[in-house]
């Protein structure tokens, strides 16, 4: 299976005040993280992203730009299942810009589920937006984004009727997220105990 992971930062990361992608956890910026999680797991790595895009250039990642309503989780799947569909990759892998300790068999165990969506749950909490994704899938989000009042992920993976696939949240989340300069410091402490 040919897999393309899509890294979404559409968003503003308003809470945090710049970009988290770029936020240094013990001395690597959270992208590298991600992108050393995600090498062996994919074919490719791309970032989604809105705005000037010439910002990851030193990143060696392609980017692709939401195509219809810029910002929003939904936009970020449809541009990443265009992708999908005009370079003939067999799923889509969606991650947050902000989780750098995702697991090391997130695409094996999303796949095992044998489901056009897989999302990646812990501690009880779904995680809409770590989740993979068959470009089959590229109408139903076109007709979503067509809808009156826009549905949110959630919603949609829900009406695509998603497996979800659990994983342990000890001795540290892998899904944690890197929201507020607070919890970048509780990241360091996670990957100081924990990944040396």
């Amino acid at each position: 299976m040919r897999v393309a992971a899509v890294i979404v930062a559409g968003g503003l990361s308003s809470r945090m005040g710049r970009e988290k992608l770029f936020e240094p956890l013990r001395g690597r910026m959270i992208l590298d993280w991600i992108r050393a999680r995600l090498a062996c797991q994919a074919a490719e790595i791309f970032i989604n992203a809105n705005g000037d895009p010439a910002r990851f250039h030193g990143t060696g990642l392609g980017v692709i730009a939401d195509l219809r309503s810029a910002g929003m989780p939904l936009a970020g799947l449809h541009a990443a299942l265009h992708l999908a569909k005009d370079r003939g990759f067999d799923s889509v892998l969606t991650v947050p810009s902000d989780t750098p300790f995702l697991p090391e068999d997130l695409v094996a165990r999303l796949a095992e589920a044998g489901r056009t969506v897989a999302i990646a749950s812990s501690a009880g909490q779904q995680h809409y937006l770590t989740g993979l994704w068959s470009p089959a899938l590229l109408p139903d989000v076109e007709r979503a984004l067509d809808a009156p009042r826009l549905p949110r992920l959630m919603d949609f993976a829900r009406h695509c009727e998603a497996a979800v696939v659990d994983w342990p949240a000890e001795p540290y989340d892998p899904f944690f997220n890197v929201n507020t300069p607070e919890e970048l410091a509780q990241a360091e402490r996670i990957a100081a105990e924990f990944l040396p």
